[in-house]
């Protein structure tokens, strides 16, 4: 199956920006199970430098700087990727036990043992909690096969939270989420990580897409997509298992991969910082992911979809890049997304 990605960011500045400083992790990432046929990353204004590197956890990171005054910055991934996954359910003929898979993670002299191990560890939003793991203790009773065990937490989280964008942000508290028994998918995802490492489990946050049906008897909008994340857990001799509470099943082939890492930190689809006199921006995003064989769309300009607006993401905790001429008024402002 073959989808072909496009993600655009706009940012438009109330006063003109003289620098802005971007990094993006927009392009997908070849797996087990996915093959990136090809991908680009179109700026403008036009950078004056812009190079792409692999980051420490083997994602394509691409850097950008702008160093023309401007009051709008665009950001367009473009991306075509084939998906031939395996059945998920077939993983759940696993059955080694939770407490024999934390135990390997201990001292295992295996390579694909000692890198999955780093995800044991908590991380800035995705830390070790004793409220975490006493959400989870329900699903990895004694003796439970992992896949079993991760599967129920998974339902659990589904059920039990309310999906409300705005809810929270980006850097809202793992604690803080089960307290509000709400949030959107990347909170999800750090709950689902923060208790698996509590447990001593590997665990880690995956970025990507999925694609998405229109209302029955509707065409599929251009632009209508979001971006998506969902945790990954390790079971020895199976390797790295995706799953996705907020839709409540194993990830499949309509998933499309850009990033892992500890936590969203790690792989915000775009971060930097801007120089700018203002303190208003406004942000928009638009995704649209089509499969390759579809139908060519009616003619259309595709409308971005408000960050805020979006059902996969909370709003972001800092307005966006904004930067121009190097005075000495002017301030560097953060900007994550």
């Amino acid at each position: 199956m073959r989808f072909v990605i496009t993600h655009s960011t706009a940012y438009t500045y109330e006063q003109p920006v003289s620098l802005s400083y971007g990094e993006a992790h927009l392009l997908p990432r070849d797996t087990p199970g996915q093959q990136v046929l090809s991908a680009q990353l179109a700026v403008h204004p036009q950078p004056d430098a812009e190079r792409e590197r692999r980051d420490y956890f083997g994602n394509r990171a691409n850097y950008f700087e702008v160093t023309s005054s401007h009051t709008r910055l665009e950001v367009v991934a473009t991306s075509h990727v084939e998906i031939q996954r395996r059945d998920p359910g077939s993983q759940l003929l696993a059955d080694q036990p939770w407490e024999a898979v934390r135990d390997r993670l201990v001292g295992g002299a295996d390579p694909a043992l000692v890198e999955a191990s780093e995800y044991c560890v908590g991380s800035p939003q995705a830390p070790r909690s004793h409220a975490a793991a006493g959400y989870a203790v329900p699903s990895f009773r004694p003796g439970r096969p992992i896949l079993e065990a991760v599967e129920d937490l998974s339902g659990r989280i589904h059920r039990e939270f309310a999906f409300k964008p705005g809810a929270t942000t980006v850097g809202t508290p793992v604690d803080t989420v089960i307290a509000r028994r709400a949030g959107v998918c990347q909170d999800y995802a750090h709950l689902t990580i923060s208790a698996l490492r509590s447990l001593g489990l590997a665990a880690r946050y995956v970025s990507g897409y999925l694609e998405t049906d229109p209302p029955p008897g509707k065409p599929k909008l251009q632009g209508a997509d979001v971006s998506h994340a969902w945790p990954s857990v390790f079971v020895p001799d199976i390797g790295w298992v995706d799953i996705d509470p907020t839709n409540d099943q194993f990830v499949g082939d309509r998933y499309i991969t850009t990033a892992w890492g500890r936590d969203y930190g790690d792989v915000a689809p775009l971060k930097g910082v801007i120089f700018t006199d203002g303190d208003t921006q406004r942000l928009e995003v638009s995704v649209d992911v089509r499969r390759a064989d579809a139908a060519a769309p009616e003619p259309a300009t595709p409308q971005p979809v408000p960050y805020s607006q979006q059902q996969s993401q909370g709003p972001a905790s800092s307005a966006a890049p904004g930067q121009t001429s190097q005075s000495q008024s002017q301030r560097p402002t953060g900007f994550d997304l």
